[in-house]
């Protein structure tokens, strides 16, 4: 898996109040050095990379301090950092890191009353205000990083930046085989994210793939705005009960329109919507089903072609084409041979149709290329992703990326602006990754924990 990305950016600052020089910020008015928004997790974040003065290091109790393992990073209850190893004078130490801004912090936060935090070997603060000790008998070392100025200005021009992403000034001087990895790495966090969506689905269907499937692939079809009430609709209607009149496209149109409640209105003057609405009624009857409320489905703001009423009809179509869909899924090794698929149009009725009882010029209405395209990245991926990694088939894993690899680069507004710094995507496998570190990165700034960011901030 190569990633295609990144012709060399040229740097161009237009702010005379910001020059960028040999990879450093400077600000040449309004320093803002002894104002520098310290935070604990810019603590954490200068520790866990050694982001400081490492000659002659020593604790504040004046013995020297020597950094073996500063230890891994804990994002759950307890100290910051487990299994660090370091020396404080001649006695080796292995065991916790806590971080604070203040000492006094350890206090505040309950620490002292806290058995969790007794093998803590090395307290980091910004500023030393108290001594500490552990269960009143040990002192608790302390250390003072002297940080890099370099560092605290390229992190300060980060969070002074109101554009996405902040680092847009500066991220053509990341190597681009660094960046390159960093973005591998971000579209598979992307393709774990997707997936926690697919195992709630499968905790909710005691573990049935089809059936996951199915109403996942439906949700698909609702976009961000239908999303839900897609979901919902295929949950109450079981794919046992779909797949027993799947070669009739009239009977689905039935069932999934009958469920969506949108068959509850009292329409005069449309034979079809009447015909499905008594359809419908045999058949909920049979099968002893109950439907959802009309209000819950949006038409505000959409396109007529992404209406909810013509994603159900297209919904229908595919179900009406398709056979052990997701079976067949798992044993394609091709977007070529997963494409005719997808290739499906609604019925004759809504060649005239948006909505029921409301005619409207005559035009075919398939499933588009952009939303096939769509259902393969947000349904088809994942589920060979995780299917793949919970029947230990790393070829269907895999196969994941490699269809993301065959499918054409999205175009929107995330992906054109990264294009505009540089970061021209190729392909599908590319602009999922990039949206991934648009929208978990730079929207809410969390550039300490961006790959790139890091670079940034340390360069």
């Amino acid at each position: 898996m190569v990633l295609h990305f990144f012709s060399e950016n040229s740097i161009s600052i237009t702010s005379p109040e910001i020059r960028y020089i040999k990879g450093e910020f400077l600000n040449l008015g309004n320093s803002k050095s002894n104002d520098f928004p310290m935070t604990e997790e810019f603590l954490q974040y200068i520790w866990k990379h050694q982001l400081f003065e490492k000659e002659n290091l020593t604790t504040q109790q004046g013995e020297k301090l020597e950094i073996i393992n500063p230890g891994t990073l804990n994002s759950d209850a307890g100290p910051d950092f487990f299994n660090a190893s370091i020396r404080i004078g001649k006695t080796l130490w292995a065991g916790n890191v806590e971080i604070h801004l203040k000492s006094s912090d350890w206090m505040k936060h309950g620490h002292q009353s806290d058995a969790a935090y007794n093998n803590v070997i090395l307290h980091v603060v910004n500023e030393p205000d108290v001594d500490v000790t552990i269960n009143e008998i040990r002192a608790l070392p302390t250390f003072i990083p002297q940080i890099s100025q370099n560092v605290k200005t390229n992190y300060e021009f980060l969070l002074q930046q109101n554009k996405w992403p902040a680092c847009s000034e500066s991220i053509g001087t990341v190597d681009p085989i660094y960046r390159t990895s960093a973005l591998n790495a971000l579209l598979v966090e992307r393709l774990q994210a997707k997936t926690l969506q697919i195992e709630r689905l499968l905790n909710l269907n005691n573990h049935h793939w089809n059936e996951t499937f199915y109403q996942h692939l439906a949700m698909t079809f609702g976009l961000k705005t239908n999303e839900l009430p897609f979901e919902m609709l295929t949950r109450s209607i079981p794919l046992s009960i779909v797949s027993k009149h799947k070669e009739s496209i009239f009977q689905l149109e039935a069932l999934l329109f009958g469920q969506s409640g949108m068959l509850n209105e009292q329409l005069i003057g449309d034979d079809y919507f009447l015909k499905l609405r008594e359809e419908y009624q045999y058949l909920a009857a049979k099968y002893q089903l109950k439907g959802m409320e009309s209000h819950l489905w949006k038409f505000l703001r959409l396109r007529p072609a992404n209406f909810p009423t013509i994603r159900i009809a297209q919904f229908a179509a595919l179900i009406n084409k398709s056979e052990s869909l997701f079976s067949k899924l798992m044993e394609f090794k091709s977007i070529e041979a997963i494409a005719p698929m997808f290739h499906v149009k609604t019925s004759t009725y809504w060649e005239t149709h948006y909505r029921f009882n409301q005619a409207s010029t005559k035009q075919e209405k398939w499933l588009g290329k952009n939303t096939s395209n769509l259902l393969l990245i947000n349904s088809v991926v994942p589920f060979l992703f995780l299917y793949g990694d919970r029947t230990a088939k790393n070829e269907l894993k895999e196969r994941a990326f490699q269809f993301l690899e065959q499918l054409p680069a999205e175009n929107n507004n995330i992906t054109n602006r990264w294009a505009e710094l540089g970061l021209k995507a190729e392909n599908a496998y590319d602009t999922q990754a990039l949206i991934q570190l648009k929208n978990v990165y730079c929207d809410h700034k969390n550039c300490l924990k961006c790959q790139i960011g890091n670079k940034v901030i340390n360069h």
